[in-house]
């Protein structure tokens, strides 16, 4: 008999933002940007660049470009690495634009959480709904 594996969650968020899809994606993948809405990174929009994103907690998410599709979509791995099990993460998070008449629709999902990972997946939840805000406000000063 063979162990069936866990299902894993997924946080998804969207968000409507009244910037045009090349503003947000601006944002997206511009290093320097990005270290404003997200963390300090040495990301680039190359598909199987491995880049780094560093948080303000000291803590490194060792990440690499999977799928990127100007104006469209960008997805990367998200991983970070711990000696406890809880907080050692295998994730994949990717953005969408879908253009709307009054800006885009921005969706981003995280998955990869495991059922044992409540604490992640809550903090998750949390993260993403105040770096997609800061994301909204600096598209907004963006020209």
């Amino acid at each position: 008999m063979t162990a069936t594996p866990a299902a894993v969650q997924t946080v998804t968020v969207e968000r409507a933002m009244p910037h045009p899809p090349e503003k947000l994606w601006r944002a997206l993948t511009q290093p320097h940007l990005i270290a404003e809405w997200l963390m300090q990174n040495d990301f680039s929009p190359e598909r199987g660049h491995r880049f780094q994103l560093r948080g303000e907690w000291g803590g490194v998410l060792d990440c690499e470009v999977l799928e990127i599709d100007p104006y469209e979509t960008l997805a990367y791995s998200w991983n970070f690495a711990s000696d406890d099990p809880a907080f050692a993460l295998e994730s994949v998070v990717t953005f969408t634009l879908t253009p709307t008449p009054g800006g885009t629709l921005l969706r981003m999902e995280q998955t990869g959480f495991r059922p044992d990972q409540k604490q992640a997946f809550g903090g998750a939840k949390l993260g993403w709904q105040q770096f997609l805000g800061k994301l909204d406000e600096l598209a907004g000063r963006l020209d």
